[in-house]
Formats: C-alpha cells, structure tokens, sequence
C-alpha cells in the first residue's frame, strides 16, 4: 500500500480524481485545512463565532477538494480561496439570523409556534410555558429557552418600511448613530437617573450593549456567564426602565 503521506499535494489530487480515496482526501484535507482557518478569521468579530465559520471554510473546503480539476494546472489554494469566502458570504447573506439555530432548536421553535398559535384561536390568549411544555413534552425551562431564540427570527432588515404607505420611511432612516454630544442632549440627567437604579452588573451590560456595541456573547464572557443569562438580565433591565419612563 502507497505511503500517500510522503506524496505532494500534485500527485495526491490527480490520484484522488482516479480513486476518490477517502484517506487521500483526508490528508489533502489536513494539508489545507489552513486556507478554512484564514478564510474564518478573515470574517471573525462580525456576530458570529469563529468555530461556525471555520465549520463553513470546512466544509468549503470538502467540495472544493472533490470539484478540483489538476489538468487544469492551477494551484488548488488559488482555485479554493474564492470558494470558501464565497460560502462565508452566502452563510451571512442567506441566513435570515445573526446566528444559524441547530435544526432541533429551528423545529421545536415551528412546533411552539404552531401550537401558540392554534392555542390563540382557541382561547383568545397566549399559552403559558407550562402548557407549551405539557404539550410538547418538554421541560419549562427548555421552552424558555427556545423562545428566547425566537428573537432570532424577527431581525428587520434596514430597508424594512415601518408602515405599509411608508416606502421612503425604513428602518435605517430613523436608526441613530453613536454623537459626540451625547452627554449635552435634553435627557442627559433622565439618563444618569435610569444608570442609578441599576446595581453594577446591569450598568456593565448596558454599557457594553448599547454604547460598546458587543454582542450579548461576548458580554456573557466578559461576566463569565451563559448567554442565555445575559439575554434574561438585559430584558430585564430594558423592563426596568421602560416602566421608569411610563411614569
């Protein structure tokens, strides 16, 4: 049996076009399984993680490897760098997420979904997560935490009218920007009142949230907690203050 670990990457593809061996394959995989990691971290710190785009590279990888034509006589790195951040691309652009949802998170989220809504018709109201859980067999806490995904599936797009008769009034038109001024606007001492009710920990999500921009992720890491409990606190939080400003 062939030593195809001493054989160059040359050899190895136009041998792998032959056969389709598997280990052959495997060791292309590893030799340029590097071309994935820079692809990854060339799109890192965009909302999503490092691991989920190098998985994407990955796999982009894969089939670049099986499409590979070496009679063409061009070099199989120049051939699969526009494929994998192509994939990383279209991972971005068609997913309808900031993060893609597992597929038993996507189909117990349709299931709550469908039962919510049927449980509305039936009864004027909204179901609460303990019948939710009876009728899906599931724990409360376990609906809970799918329902907080559901935030995932109602991401409006920039361009997003605001009103049916509003073509020219989207959602980008009213969004503000980070001002200088900040500090000097009208509601400056209604601010400092809303930071005041808060104890340390929700100031810092806060902070970190809405003026440093960081992804619920990465606030829970910087508190060394879940992402579930940052998402809990910051609704939380806003509840706190949507009640400070009713009044």
């Amino acid at each position: 049996m062939a030593d195809y670990t001493k054989m160059d990457s040359d050899e190895l593809f136009k041998l792998y076009v032959k056969n389709h061996d598997v280990d052959i394959r495997n060791i292309l995989i590893e030799r340029y399984l590097y071309i994935a990691e820079i692809a990854a971290k060339k799109f890192a710190g965009r909302g999503v993680d490092y691991e989920d785009l190098f998985q994407v590279a990955s796999l982009a990888l894969v089939k670049a490897i099986e499409r590979f034509e070496p009679e063409r006589e061009i070099k199989f790195s120049s051939y699969a760098t526009p494929s994998l951040i192509g994939e990383i691309k279209n991972y971005f652009r068609d997913s309808s997420r900031v993060m893609r949802l597992p597929r038993r998170d996507t189909e117990q989220l349709k299931k709550i979904k469908l039962y919510t809504q049927e449980y509305m018709a039936r009864n004027g109201k909204k179901p609460s997560p303990k019948e939710i859980a009876e009728e899906m067999d599931i724990s409360v806490e376990r609906v809970l935490e799918v329902l907080e995904m559901q935030q995932a599936d109602n991401v409006l797009s920039l361009d997003s009218a605001l009103a049916a008769d509003s073509e020219n009034f989207s959602l980008g038109n009213v969004l503000g920007q980070e001002d200088a001024s900040f500090e000097h606007v009208e509601n400056h001492d209604f601010i400092n009142y809303c930071m005041s009710l808060l104890n340390d920990t929700e100031k810092k999500i806060i902070e970190q949230r809405y003026l440093g921009n960081k992804t619920q992720k990465q606030v829970a890491d910087m508190l060394n907690v879940s992402q579930m409990q940052v998402s809990r606190m910051e609704r939380k939080i806003l509840n706190k203050l949507a009640m400070v400003y009713k009044k």
